[in-house]
């Protein structure tokens, strides 16, 4: 048996998704992209970078207007934004099958100030950890409205996981 972290259960259900985990992004400011204290991991809020850039910037709108982001957009960003904390959560801890659970998401939404569906851009990220991680991946969430993010990014997740 290898003692590759990336042969464990959770990197075979990555593989199954045809996901890949991409390189943890360089934090833009004085902060680090996950902390473990004891059992528990949290991870800065992740950018939903792709190849080191943004794929889309701006609001997320139901509108349509020019230079706007529509929220099927935006749910897809949020489940690349949690794919990038999924990748400094094993960053921190080496082995993913270590994560007994999530525990907490919050994903904040860059919002029009006529659009309320957060929760729907938010699912993004909740579908893509429970694809990952079954029911460890059920976990508590908020889907917050803001009005810029860094970078001008759509949405930005966070989340809090439980080791075994």
């Amino acid at each position: 048996m290898s003692n590759d972290p990336r042969t464990g259960a959770v990197e075979a259900r990555l593989a199954e998704l045809g996901l890949e985990l991409p390189p943890v992004a360089a934090p833009v400011a004085a902060y680090v992209p996950a902390v473990v204290a004891g059992t528990w991991v949290w991870t800065s809020g992740q950018l939903p970078f792709v190849d080191g850039a943004l794929p889309a910037t701006g609001k997320v709108s139901a509108s349509g207007a020019p230079g706007t982001v529509s929220p099927e957009q935006a749910q897809e960003l949020a489940g690349r934004a949690a794919l990038n904390a999924v990748a400094a959560l094993r960053e921190a801890v080496g082995d993913l099958d270590r994560v007994r659970r999530i525990v907490k998401v919050v994903g904040f939404v860059a919002s029009d100030p006529s659009f309320t569906g957060q929760p729907g851009v938010v699912n993004g990220a909740s579908e893509l950890l429970g694809r990952i991680f079954g029911d460890a991946g059920v976990h508590a969430r908020s889907a917050v409205g803001v009005a810029v993010l860094p970078l001008d990014a759509p949405v930005e997740v966070e989340l809090v996981a439980e080791l075994a």
